[in-house]
């Protein structure tokens, strides 16, 4: 009997096909759903001013990210192997690109992304055991210098550091242990988030009809002021250059908008990474994509239409530390909901996190096989998982949780911030960049290989993905252009990639040769 390419790929590379449909589908929604959706919405709704603009922002999102999916399913299902997009940039465009995206994941958006989920577990655990606290110190804040910089350990700190050492270890013991509590916590979460939804829209709806009126009713008009991300106002130009000057305005604050709700929603392809361990790859990575995506996109709209059941515009928009989720259960469970939503946030960070160290681990992996990385990170253990490139990835995430930037205000106060987030805000737009290369990559490779075996090709292929190419694109215009302070540094980020490269290239190449001889 012929080996099946599957078959033959595993015994190749000493991956276990051990995630099924359920299973893949489980690290998609659960690398997605973290504590974002429960607190991004109060920043956006201050950035575009009303309930109809905030669910603009909202759907804008889901298509960007479901029409992204439905194209990236093509690509996964043509490579199923580990490695996910480092893989798809390499092929269709050079093996810098692929490098240029595994080092920035490495560098930051999968650590730093770890470091920043392990710490709001602690922020929420700290709701029930005030002792967690990122102002409990057992180290206080050492500065380095004159510089914005310090290292501190709180409690806080030290829970965040624990979480990333537990899951990091757990994932090294074998994938059967892994997708187990992957799939446990995404199924908690996700009943979660499902219940604050169900229970938000008919408490608003049967006991605070005035709200939902008062929100749905009046949809457009602006309330407050808008954060200073564009927007305009009229002024004596004239009526039609006044709403020209207005709609160009709301355009770029629904763009800038997206770096909160592109963020709640990323990760989102993660699953690819791991595609040397998915049961019937072709089949089961373009749909567990689907099926995740598109479940957790269409629960974030819903929960974005519970706040608005619940809570009046204005109160979204000053919501104490953005905490939306949380006075929205405080509104179904009052007096209980803080505590109630700490517990749900909790398990939704954990199962987060849980599902991006399994997957950007095997993204280093191929990047060692392919001598771009550290050698022993290509290598496999005895329970058949790149145990090297979790540690290694589990050891620049708690090395991110330790840096503090300093802030001080014009009253000579100091208060403590986190390196990974301004890093996390740098790569939002990098983020992007690779995604809109990895769409173009399908046009791509139907050029460079018309002949290879597609089981499953992009759907509505050229016109979907080149509307995501499209609306993706102005947003990453809009970005670069608006939002300077955040994004110019975060293409200095990936840029550092490109002598590492040729550094990591040469080194390699020269092993080799002395391996040969």
């Amino acid at each position: 009997m012929a080996t099946s390419p599957s078959e033959t790929e595993q015994s190749n590379t000493g991956f276990i096909r051990g995630l099924g449909l359920l299973d893949s589908t489980m690290i998609v929604a659960g690398s997605m759903i973290g504590s974002g959706i429960f607190i991004v919405s109060a920043d956006i709704s201050r950035q575009v001013g009303s309930p109809g603009w905030l669910l603009v922002v909202w759907i804008v999102t889901g298509l960007l990210t479901v029409g992204a999916a439905l194209s990236y399913g093509e690509l996964a299902a043509m490579m199923p192997r580990a490695g996910g997009m480092y893989v798809y940039l390499k092929e269709a465009f050079s093996p810098l690109w692929g490098f240029l995206y595994g080092w920035t994941h490495f560098l930051v958006i999968g650590t730093a992304t770890i470091a920043a989920v392990s710490i709001a577990f602690s922020r929420f655990t700290g709701v029930l055991l005030p002792q967690i606290s990122e102002a409990n110190y057992l180290i206080e804040p050492i500065r380095i210098g004159s510089s914005s910089y310090a290292f501190s350990l709180s409690t806080a700190q030290l829970l965040g550091i624990v979480m990333i050492v537990l899951l990091t270890l757990m994932n090294t013991r074998g994938l059967k242990l892994g997708k187990l509590i992957q799939n446990s916590f995404t199924f908690a979460k996700t009943g979660s988030l499902i219940a604050l939804i169900v229970l938000g829209i008919i408490v608003g709806l049967v006991w605070y009809p005035d709200i939902a009126a008062a929100n749905f009713g009046d949809l457009w008009t602006i309330r407050g002021s808008i954060q200073n991300v564009g927007a305009t106002s009229a002024n004596d130009s004239g009526a039609a250059i006044a709403s020209l000057l207005t709609a160009m305005g709301m355009l770029i604050a629904i763009c800038v908008a997206q770096t909160n709700s592109l963020f709640s929603a990323d990760a989102w392809h993660n699953v690819t990474f791991t595609a040397g361990e998915v049961q019937n790859p072709k089949r089961n990575l373009p749909l567990s994509l689907l099926l995740g995506t598109g479940g957790v996109i269409t629960l974030y709209l819903l929960a974005n239409i519970a706040y608005l059941v619940t809570l009046r515009f204005e109160d979204i928009q000053k919501v104490p530390s953005d905490r939306v989720g949380s006075a929205t259960a405080d509104v179904i469970f009052p007096g209980a909901g803080a505590v109630i939503m700490a517990v749900a946030i909790m398990i939704s960070t954990f199962g987060c996190n849980n599902g991006l160290i399994i997957a950007g681990a095997r993204a280093y992996y191929a990047m060692a096989k392919d001598g771009l990385f550290f050698k022993a990170a290509g290598e496999l253990n005895k329970f058949h998982v790149p145990a090297w490139a979790i540690v290694i990835q589990g050891i620049l995430s708690v090395l991110y949780v330790l840096p503090r930037t300093v802030n001080q205000a014009a009253d000579g106060k100091v208060t403590y911030g986190n390196l990974y987030g301004d890093l996390l805000t740098y790569v939002i737009s990098a983020a992007l960049i690779f995604y809109i290369l990895a769409i173009v990559a399908v046009f791509v490779l139907r050029v460079k290989q018309p002949d290879a075996e597609r089981p499953y090709k992009a759907f509505g292929y050229p016109i979907i993905p080149a509307l995501y190419i499209i609306g993706a694109s102005i947003i990453l215009i809009v970005l670069f252009v608006y939002q300077t302070t955040a994004t110019w540094p975060g293409l200095l980020i990936v840029l550092t990639g490109v002598p590492v490269y040729f550094i990591w290239k040469a080194v390699s190449g020269k092993k080799d040769a002395s391996e040969q001889t």
